[in-house]
């Protein structure tokens, strides 16, 4: 087994990684669609939802600090 350098390492790493690749599943352009939609409306809700207990607890703790 020859001794590879630095270069060699790297070269043989991303070789590795490609071949990899290729054996992952991809999901289709659809899927891909409709993951995203469920991805920004779960973020859109969990913001109000954050927002909301955020403005509450600063009208109840407020009083108390001034």
């Amino acid at each position: 087994m020859a001794k590879l350098g630095f270069l060699g390492k790297i070269g043989g790493f991303l070789k590795k990684v490609r071949l990899e690749l290729r054996k992952v599943n991809w999901p289709s352009r659809k899927d891909l669609q409709s993951y995203t939609i469920v991805v920004l409306i779960t973020v859109a809700v969990l913001i109000t939802f954050i927002g909301i207990i955020d403005v509450a607890l600063t009208n109840i703790i407020t009083p108390f600090i001034m």
